[in-house]
């Protein structure tokens, strides 16, 4: 069942006076910086699924402020961001003008918070390719455009694509863009779907697919070198809610392993992981499932979204619980023998480990479906509930003093989006189409596993949105530095590893740094932002947060 998060925070009026409090950095934590490159000892990374940057700000900071709905009113001091607006793209836009879009040729237009649902478009690896078009970024209604019934505008045909939100209804990204660092230059580390965004987010490296479970010729492509590149959304090999038809797993290492080498407590965390939970509805293991009040009935857990299920050193194939709360995020329980969780669990865990003191150093979150912002089966409104949850959850304990929380994407959903960025990783396997046939980008392809030059990883890819929240992260501040999915492994590394890189290809080596969007400098720390789950407006403070199992 949805959760009506009003009932449970009693929020109060608008707070302007947060903008105003501040934090003496010195009396945080009298082990500033102990055993990291930085202060932050706690990473969040929530991952959330498929926008990208203009679908969510391409009028940023202006919004409409229809009658009815929440407004948004920025401050006069809002930085200038790279959108449809500044870029004067909101009128006359190719995509409008190129008569190959047929009856989906559109500009962009505003979505309305009444239209939170909307179709899921087309984001494979070659359709973006195409609608890119060498660059011109003008066909997207034609490869990656999908139609809906209902609605405005362009919503009945391929130029639904073209649409956006503004702060009416994303009102809580707005929000948060205000308060902490934002950036407007973040790519997908290559082209294509959720499952190589996801692998990139932790490893940076999409080479070393391989086939557990029948050949969907659409999920990877020949590297050239004898071995495969993932390109594609198939279930991991390791999941006992994988398909039972069309599974694979990928070689190599990625950041887990990393911290396992040296004993840092981390753990991925899903909505619906654990089987053991009875939803309100009575529906239970891998059927799990929970209902919008926009977009329907969807399962809480998806297996192709689950980065760490497709190495076998971090997989939990069968959804182990750990052996307590104390044991989450560490290799070993109390007993010193293996945990059987493997750092693989369920999202409520992450809620039962903080709330007992147990924060791991590094958490992946990703909410139960329906709120992770997919197009189709989840939406923006639920999408910020989610967010707001989480966010002020990890803002009321002490442990945010030294936390960062990164909200990064895991593709585009084929959404328009004008900005493009010469690959500076090529490929010329028979899905690439950027530049022609058989041809992303030029110069040799990126190194694979093996150290050799591998097809199938073209990027960066599309632009999404990206968000440092943190007590040091720069105040409604814009980063024009350019970074992509993998720039998660580097800070990863960088802050508790000491650089220490993958290796073998991965992109964390040449990943862009995060650093820009925090200030390590300041004697004061950016306050908590509290907001209302349901509207994203600002809020007094948040009532006590509901328990978890």
């Amino acid at each position: 069942m949805r959760i009506q998060w009003r009932r449970m925070l009693a929020f109060g009026g608008a707070a302007a006076m947060l903008a105003n409090s501040i934090i003496p950095v010195a009396a945080a934590d009298p082990g500033f910086g102990r055993n990291t490159a930085t202060p932050i000892k706690h990473l969040v990374v929530i991952y959330d699924e498929n926008i990208s940057f203009d679908h969510y700000f391409a009028t940023y900071p202006h919004a409409t402020n229809p009658s009815g709905e929440p407004r948004f009113f920025p401050s006069p001091f809002t930085p200038r961001v790279n959108n449809l607006l500044t870029s004067d793209l909101l009128t006359n836009n190719p995509n409008f003008l190129n008569p190959a879009n047929g009856a989906g040729a559109a500009n962009p237009f505003r979505l309305d918070r009444t239209q939170a649902a909307t179709a899921d478009q087309n984001h494979s690896y070659t359709p973006e390719q195409e609608a890119f078009d060498g660059g011109k970024m003008d066909l997207f209604p034609k490869y990656t455009g999908t139609a809906t019934t209902g609605g405005a505008d362009a919503f009945g045909t391929t130029g639904q694509v073209m649409g956006y939100y503004d702060g009416n209804t994303v009102t809580a990204l707005w929000n948060y863009a205000q308060h902490f660092a934002m950036s407007d230059n973040a790519y997908g580390s290559s082209f294509g779907p959720s499952t190589p965004g996801a692998i990139e987010a932790i490893s940076g490296q999409t080479n070393g697919y391989v086939a557990v479970l029948g050949t969907k010729s659409a999920s990877f492509v020949a590297d050239g070198e004898g071995g495969f590149t993932d390109i594609g959304d198939e279930d991991p090999a390791y999941d006992t809610c994988s398909s039972k038809t069309q599974t694979m797993s990928m070689l190599g290492k990625n950041v887990g392993d990393l911290l396992n080498e040296h004993g840092i407590s981390w753990g991925g965390f899903m909505g619906g992981f654990d089987l053991s939970l009875v939803n309100a509805d009575g529906t239970t293991g891998c059927a799990r499932d929970s209902t919008s009040l926009y977009t329907g009935t969807t399962a809480d857990y998806v297996p192709h979204h689950n980065w760490f299920q497709y190495y076998p050193s971090t997989a939990n194939p069968t959804h182990a619980r750990p052996s307590s709360v104390d044991a989450i995020g560490h290799t070993y329980d109390a007993s010193g023998q293996l945990d059987p969780a493997n750092h693989e669990y369920d999202i409520d865990d992450f809620y039962a480990a903080v709330k007992a003191g147990n924060f791991p150093a590094v958490a992946f979150l990703k909410a139960p479906a329906y709120q992770d912002g997919h197009a189709g089966y989840s939406d923006p409104l639920d999408e910020q509930a989610w967010l707001v949850q989480v966010i002020s959850f990890i803002e009321q304990r002490p442990e945010w003093r030294d936390t960062a929380i990164i909200i990064d994407w895991d593709d585009s959903d084929g959404w328009y989006d004008h900005a493009f960025v010469e690959p500076t990783s090529a490929s010329y396997a028979t899905a690439d189409v950027l530049n022609g046939a058989g041809l992303c980008g030029s110069g040799p392809p990126p190194p694979g596993l093996g150290g050799d030059p591998v097809n199938g990883r073209c990027g960066p890819g599309p632009r999404i949105p990206f968000f440092v929240i943190s007590p040091y992260a720069k105040a409604n501040y814009v980063s024009h530095t350019l970074i992509t999915q993998s720039s998660i492994v580097r800070f990863i590394e960088d802050n508790w590893l000491r650089g220490e890189r993958l290796n073998n290809g991965s992109f964390d080596a040449t990943a862009g740094s995060i650093m820009d969007m925090f200030d390590f400098n300041t004697r004061f720390a950016n306050p908590p932002l509290f907001l209302d789950p349901e509207d994203g407006t600002p809020a007094a403070h948040p009532a006590p947060f509901p328990p978890f199992p």
